[in-house]
């Protein structure tokens, strides 16, 4: 028989295929009543397949009484309730590495078309201010620039890797000194304060919730910041009223407090590139992180070791 799995939101085509192939599948975003619909399947589920976005919280997997496998298709996984997964030994999987190095094309890019207003400059060049008003206002130079990576994990190291590229000087903060030929700083002010633009790679947990607060926007002055990490971990308040000054030369952001609401006061700024969350959102990458789910619930169910299992 069929493992039964609950799913928590939908995925592509592609995906979806293989899945139905191996498991039976209780959808739990297309039910009228989740309530309902989670009471009566829940009993029955012994895997969760869900997305970076959705997590599982504590009440699903209470619902859930012979739970076994939580698989998370995306890297982050700070939405599944890892305390309740943990007080019952269920086993939690993301899906890293797949999607490192086009999180990290997308820091670059970002960084790129905020220093050098290239969303502006399109427009003027397409509404025809080129022609009226002369010249496009001067930007901010990248190459050669300060550049401090908050987060040294797989995203991080390939982004270090592609900003050298530019002649940065790369300074990092994390946990502990790590063998790159870059600066270790154990301070976020201190990384903020010699940095012309900072970029967060972090994991969202308890440790970096609002680590890029007040403090550390005033030490970044004029720099520039670009998360491509979770939302939480820029205190989002704080960074509205330092752009809204000018007290920071100017934000990129991937991810937002409550998105896909974003809060108003983002779209009256000038200085800051909105991005809709779309970090891993290539269609290579997207297969990727799609298959690797699948072999990590494979691999559970046929007791064979899991591919990309989360330690917590």
């Amino acid at each position: 028989m069929k493992p039964d799995v609950l799913q928590m939101g939908a995925y592509p085509d592609w995906d979806m295929g293989p899945l139905e192939a191996r498991f039976v599948l209780h959808k739990l975003h297309e039910a009228r009543d989740p309530a309902a619909f989670l009471s009566e399947v829940g009993p029955k589920v012994r895997a969760i397949a869900t997305r970076g976005d959705l997590g599982a919280s504590a009440a699903i997997i209470a619902a859930c009484p012979l739970l076994e496998l939580i698989a998370v298709n995306g890297v982050g996984y700070d939405a599944v309730n890892l305390d309740a997964a943990r007080a019952r030994g269920i086993r939690v999987t993301n899906t890293p590495g797949v999607l490192d190095g086009e999180c990290a094309d997308l820091a670059v890019g970002m960084m790129i078309a905020l220093a050098r207003g290239m969303v502006g400059g399109e427009a003027w060049a397409r509404g025809g201010d080129w022609a009226r008003k002369g010249p496009y206002p001067l930007q901010r130079r990248v190459w050669g620039q300060r550049a401090g990576i908050l987060g040294l994990g797989r995203i991080g190291m390939e982004l270090g890797r592609r900003l050298q590229g530019f002649g940065m000087q790369i300074s990092y903060l994390t946990r502990s000194p790590k063998p790159v030929p870059w600066a270790f700083v154990a301070d976020p002010v201190e990384l903020a304060w010699g940095s012309d633009f900072l970029f967060v790679t972090a994991l969202a947990n308890a440790s970096t919730r609002h680590i890029v607060n007040a403090r550390v926007l005033a030490a970044l002055g004029q720099g520039m910041l670009i998360n491509i990490s979770r939302a939480q971990n820029v205190d989002e308040l704080a960074l509205l009223d330092a752009l809204e000054a000018g007290r920071i030369g100017g934000a990129a952001l991937d991810v937002f407090e409550g998105e896909p609401a974003i809060n108003p006061r983002f779209a009256a700024l000038g200085n800051v590139l909105l991005q809709p969350h779309v970090g891993s959102a290539t269609v290579e990458t997207r297969v990727a992180m799609g298959k690797l789910m699948l072999d990590n619930l494979v691999a559970h169910f046929e007791g064979r070791a899991l591919v990309t299992e989360v330690v917590f």
